[in-house]
């Protein structure tokens, strides 16, 4: 069974760390995260909302996989889990 149980501070630090996102601003309690591809990318500048809290729902996981370019969610989760 693939993890779910994360908290926002996780998945800002997976995504900063390991995914090459950056932290643009703090919203309240989101943290508004930015991707930038690099030049040979025809991919397009990604940003991702994360709520800063101590649990993630799982639809709002899945809507930051998403917004981080995920095809899958299973694996997006299994990412995070293994890198926290």
């Amino acid at each position: 069974m693939v993890s779910r149980d994360f908290s926002g501070a996780d998945i800002v630090s997976v995504l900063c760390n390991v995914g090459n996102f950056r932290l643009d601003r703090i919203r309240g309690d989101h943290y508004i995260l930015k991707w930038d591809p690099p030049t040979d990318h025809e991919t397009e500048p990604r940003t991702v909302t994360v709520p800063y809290h101590d649990r993630i729902d799982t639809g709002t996981l899945s809507s930051i996989a998403e917004q981080a370019g995920a095809n899958d969610f299973d694996e997006f989760c299994r990412w995070i889990d293994r890198n926290r």
